[in-house]
């Protein structure tokens, strides 16, 4: 009788335990379909304006808005003009806007794009610039270079190759406000040396063929130039083609922007010494995990974030430079 009895507990133990498993099953495929059903966001829409698309370097923005729409389960596009064209790309904006995206991510160029971006946010769409700022506008928020840090990264770079003395010229387009930036970091790097001067800046229009032709100029007027600092994509390559056109390739050193395939080559070949490359594709990337994030999260930094004023998600960004010469080039390589 008394094995009867342990028989019998033993067996309601484990209909007990097995039921324990079951109900935990259920509870555990509850909360995954819960957790799948939060985590369909495809019918949100991220939208990234920019202009310049057919430069080499926009190839990173429309990679990293593209990637974050694939992780986040989300839609995105990259719209605007091919060419540096401010009414081109206004226009884009207001297209952009008539889709009520969740978000724009907005290369903010130049001021005069303070208007549209401040009429998206009084629709409630909140923008984030990337790669150039508008601080005078409503954005929430900026991704991009610490531009300051990425001119003193190259100035001091550059100072050393040329064994800190001789002139430099600096080649940028005027008026941009991450390249007039990154113009000051050259400066102040150069300040520190007190045998190295600042002969000239010159403009590229963000052009190549203007750049070469600047380039070409410079050489020319300054024949003693120890070196060219180039602050966006267009110098570095234009830069390239007059050194070499003067047959004065490591004589005149070069310190490109980023990392376009002509930049690298030309590192390769020992024209350019160094390019101070941005981690491009993490702007967009980063700025639509932000606009996300704020669609769809709430951390709790006060009692009440909104009546607080606090936003829940960073104002600025930095992503950062990586100095790319013969060293490591071939991994940039596309």
């Amino acid at each position: 009788m008394k094995k009867i009895i342990t028989v019998l507990l033993v067996i309601a133990m484990v209909l007990s335990f097995t039921g324990c498993k079951e109900e935990k099953k259920e509870e555990s495929g509850t909360n995954v379909a819960s957790n799948e059903e939060q985590k369909s966001y495809e019918d949100q829409l991220y939208i990234e304006v920019s202009a310049l698309g057919n430069l080499d370097y926009f190839y990173d923005h429309k990679m990293g808005m593209k990637k974050a729409g694939e992780e986040l389960g989300v839609r995105t596009e990259y719209v605007g003009p091919a060419e540096y064209d401010m009414n081109a790309m206004v226009a884009a904006f207001e297209q952009a806007i008539s889709k009520k995206p969740n978000g724009i991510v907005v290369v903010g160029f130049e001021p005069s794009l303070n208007s549209i971006v401040d009429k998206a946010i009084e629709e409630g769409i909140p923008v984030v610039t990337v790669d150039a700022d508008l601080p005078d506008s409503k954005r929430l928020a900026f991704v991009g270079t610490g531009n300051i840090n990425a001119g003193m990264t190259g100035g001091n770079y550059l100072a050393e190759e040329i064994g800190k003395k001789g002139k430099i010229a600096i080649m940028t387009k005027p008026g941009q406000s991450n390249l007039e930036e990154r113009v000051e970091g050259y400066k102040r790097a150069f300040e520190q040396y007190s045998d190295i001067e600042v002969v000239q800046i010159a403009d590229t229009q963000s052009d190549p063929v203007v750049a070469a032709q600047a380039a070409a100029t410079l050489l020319q007027k300054y024949p003693d130039l120890a070196g060219i600092a180039c602050v966006e994509a267009a110098g570095g390559s234009g830069a390239a083609t007059a050194v070499r056109e003067a047959g004065l390739q490591g004589k005149v050193k070069i310190i490109a922007m980023d990392r376009g395939n002509e930049v690298l080559e030309a590192i390769e070949e020992g024209v350019i010494t160094a390019s101070v490359a941005q981690q491009t594709a993490l702007m967009p990337y980063y700025a639509t995990q932000l606009l996300f994030n704020l669609n769809n999260s709430n951390v709790e930094i006060t009692s009440d974030n909104n009546a607080a004023g606090v936003l829940g998600v960073p104002t600025m960004v930095d992503t950062g430079v990586v100095i790319v010469d013969k060293e490591n080039y071939k991994y940039f390589m596309r």
